[in-house]
């Protein structure tokens, strides 16, 4: 029965993977087909599990921490020392240009940055990856979220601003003051369509100055008595309360505390960890996630 069961998942995965073309078109000429010999469908649902199967043995160094989703890898060393940080990411790195090598897994050094997290002006000394030069910059995207040398949010913040106004701008049709759109047609566009640009990672991002959450503030609000066309004397904090759309505070709480119960009752020991070690030295008057619990 065993032998059985592993035939039809060597058929199923044969199937999967076999007999894949590719082409090329450029404007309205089509190249020929090719072959596809490695790598999954994109956007399949099979291909990240898959993909994690097969990197299941990537190196790990006892003085790093590799974070990894699908094909976005994460390599962080903490240290005082910048030179200390940097040789620990230096041996890693090595160990992962052989690994990368061995399993013929190409890795595009074109996306890849070295940035350093800290609130100093020393930084790590560059860093190499198969003795060529890796970028130093002072911000990365990653997982969708713009992080900065000094992780103060701006960036991501602002960026999450843009986003809100092509947004707005391409729906202004049926937004607009003579709009026929019922107003709860209108609220649920908001909840369906612009939430989701702000509301992604907010248990993180949240830790931003009140300052610059004030920035993503004046979305919602503008928006909400763009729809009710109210007049100028009306309290935004009232339009938020009438409209049940909670503000930009109360929904980082509401998230941040669900985020909390989830993660402390997680059945996964190792999850469950993530938040059992300790109190932590602060050196510098900052938000912490763990701040944005309202208790």
């Amino acid at each position: 029965m065993k032998h059985v069961l592993t035939s039809n998942y060597y058929l199923l995965f044969k199937s999967y993977l076999a007999d894949r073309n590719f082409a090329v078109r450029h404007n309205n000429t089509l190249s020929d087909h090719y072959p596809i010999e490695a790598g999954v469908p994109q956007g399949s649902v099979l291909g990240p599990l898959l993909f994690l199967i097969f990197t299941a043995d990537i190196p790990k160094a006892g003085n790093t921490t590799t974070a990894s989703f699908a094909d976005d890898v994460a390599v962080l060393s903490v240290y005082e020392d910048p030179v200390s940080a940097t040789r620990h990411l230096q041996t890693h790195l090595n160990f992962l240009a052989e690994w990368y090598t061995r399993w013929r897994i190409k890795l595009n050094q074109a996306k890849s940055v070295q940035v350093t997290f800290t609130t100093r002006k020393n930084i790590c000394p560059p860093l190499t990856f198969n003795n060529a030069p890796i970028p130093v910059t002072t911000e990365v995207k990653y997982l969708g979220l713009h992080l900065e040398q000094r992780l103060t949010w701006n960036t991501h913040i602002q960026a999450k601003r843009r986003q809100f106004d092509i947004k707005f701008r391409q729906l202004h049709w049926l937004l607009c003051r003579n709009s026929k759109l019922t107003l709860n047609n209108t609220l649920l566009l908001y909840k369906v369509v612009f939430k989701p640009i702000w509301s992604y990672g907010v248990q993180l991002w949240g830790c931003a100055k009140p300052t610059r959450l004030k920035i993503i503030q004046r979305f919602p609000s503008k928006f909400l008595r763009n729809i009710v066309n109210a007049p100028w004397y009306i309290n935004n904090q009232l339009l938020h309360t009438d409209l049940h759309i909670p503000s930009i505070k109360d929904e980082i709480q509401r998230v941040a505390s669900k985020y909390n119960n989830k993660t402390h009752n997680h059945a996964n020991d190792l999850i469950e960890q993530l938040y059992n070690n300790g109190p932590i030295d602060r050196r510098l008057r900052r938000t912490w996630p763990e701040d944005l619990i309202q208790h």
